[in-house]
């Protein structure tokens, strides 16, 4: 007979770690709320919504003129000034 219980997939990490949270009532209710629409535990709901700011604030979303002025700059930079020059040339004498 086979073995109820299912072996973890391999690329998923195990859950060892707890964090606590003391929350408003309306706060639990949503919480519980899009567990029960998602199927997903408090804690993959959580994962989810870190991992979904943490995108946001890596992606830089550029409109209208201030994308035009982004990139023209990086198809047309500017010569180096002489204290780039400098401070490039102290930074390779310090680190290689």
């Amino acid at each position: 007979m086979a073995n109820p219980r299912r072996k973890q997939p391999v690329d998923r990490e195990l859950k060892r770690e707890r964090i606590e949270l003391r929350v408003a009532a309306s706060a639990k209710e949503l919480i519980q709320r899009a567990m029960a629409v998602t199927g997903l535990t408090a804690g993959d709901l959580a994962y989810e919504g870190a991992r979904r700011v943490l995108a946001e604030h890596e992606r830089m979303v550029l409109a209208g003129r201030d994308r035009d002025v982004f990139l023209d700059a990086v198809a047309n930079p500017p010569a180096p000034t002489k204290k780039l020059v400098a401070a490039l040339k102290r930074h390779r004498e310090l680190f290689g």
